[in-house]
């Protein structure tokens, strides 16, 4: 029998993390991943994460209002579009960096080395 899994629940993962919320199964190019919709809180507005089957130590199912209330304790900082296109700025700008760092190298120049 190959009943679909919908249950509300805290998610426990390897280094330490824990998120809550409604917890199923999604399949993307073939790989199963466990999805975890974590609702809206005073301090986070919803999200969803997916997690591979490796990155889970544990589920301990619970109520809605249990695995809402653990959201809100757990406090988790959504990672979305925004900071990723900042983080490629960021990224751009370091490999930038390190590319006239090597330049500098090249032709013996040392002014054009930098430090952080």
């Amino acid at each position: 029998m190959n009943e679909k899994f919908e249950e509300w629940a805290i998610v426990e993962l390897f280094g330490h993390q824990r998120i809550a919320g409604r917890v199923t199964e999604q399949t993307i190019g073939g790989c199963s991943f466990v999805r975890v919709d974590s609702p809206a809180t005073p301090n986070a507005p919803a999200f969803t994460k997916l997690y591979g089957q490796g990155a889970i130590y544990a589920i301990t199912l619970a109520s809605e209002e249990i695995a809402t209330a653990a959201a809100e304790r757990i406090a988790p900082i959504p990672f979305d579009r925004f900071e990723m296109r900042e983080l490629k700025a960021i990224a751009d700008r370091n490999f930038s960096r390190e590319q006239d760092e090597r330049e500098g190298d090249l032709y013996g120049d040392e002014t054009m080395r930098t430090t952080i």
